[in-house]
């Protein structure tokens, strides 16, 4: 038997097949991926991609500008 709350904290897996072909939109640079925050960083676009239910969110209006 499974403890719900204690799957409901666990974030949603991204397959790693996924994230190897992944790229930025705007940059077309690698990804890095954020399993605490369940994001995909893109550093040359100072850009962090969320990742909603295990579905990464490719659209720059979606994205979260990254502090320096």
């Amino acid at each position: 038997m499974t403890d719900a709350p204690e799957d409901a904290r666990r974030p949603a897996g991204v397959d790693p097949k996924l994230l190897e072909i992944l790229v930025c939109p705007l940059t077309k640079a690698t990804l890095i991926y954020d399993a605490e925050r369940q994001e995909l960083i893109s550093r040359p676009a100072k850009l962090a991609y969320p990742i909603r239910d295990g579905i990464p969110i490719m659209l720059p209006d979606e994205a979260r500008p990254l502090d320096d």
